[in-house]
C-alpha cells in the first residue's frame, strides 16, 4: 500500500497536556468539523502545495488553512517543522485581515515548540 500523506500533521500540545486545536474544533458543529478535517488531510497530503485560496502564508513561519462554512470564516493557523505539520491554534476570523493576537500566540507556540523540542520535551 502507497502512503500518500507526504506530511504528518500534528496538534500542538502545551506542557500541561491541553490541545488549543482540539478545544477549538470540539467548540464547533459536526458539519464543520468535517468539512476542516478534509481540509487538513489534503493540507497533510500537498504541504507547502496547497494553493490559495486554500492555505497562505500570514508571517515568517506562520501560516494558515482557510475554510469556509455557510460564509463563516474558519483558520487554522500551522508551521513546518520538517515532514511535519504542527498546528497551532483555530479561530473564526471576524475581520479582514489575521488578528495580531491570533499570529502572536501562534508566534508564541512556534518558540514553545522549539524550545520543547530541544530539550527533548516534545519527541516526534
Amino acid at each position: 500500500m502507497v502512503d500518500i500523506f507526504r506530511y504528518q500533521i500534528l496538534f500542538y500540545q502545551t506542557a500541561n497536556g491541553s490541545c488549543p486545536t482540539e478545544d477549538f474544533l470540539n467548540s464547533l458543529p459536526v458539519k464543520v468539523r468535517t468539512k476542516i478535517s478534509r481540509w487538513i488531510e489534503r493540507l497533510e497530503i500537498c504541504g507547502p502545495d496547497l494553493p490559495r485560496p486554500y492555505a497562505d502564508i500570514i508571517r515568517d513561519k506562520i501560516r494558515e488553512l482557510r475554510i469556509v462554512f455557510a460564509s463563516q470564516q474558519y483558520r487554522l493557523l500551522y508551521f513546518f517543522h520538517g515532514r511535519y505539520i504542527v498546528i497551532t491554534h483555530g479561530f473564526i476570523k471576524k475581520t479582514s485581515g489575521v488578528p495580531i493576537q491570533e499570529m502572536e500566540k501562534a508566534q508564541n507556540i512556534i518558540v514553545d515548540f522549539q524550545f520543547r523540542i530541544r530539550n527533548g520535551d516534545i519527541i516526534i
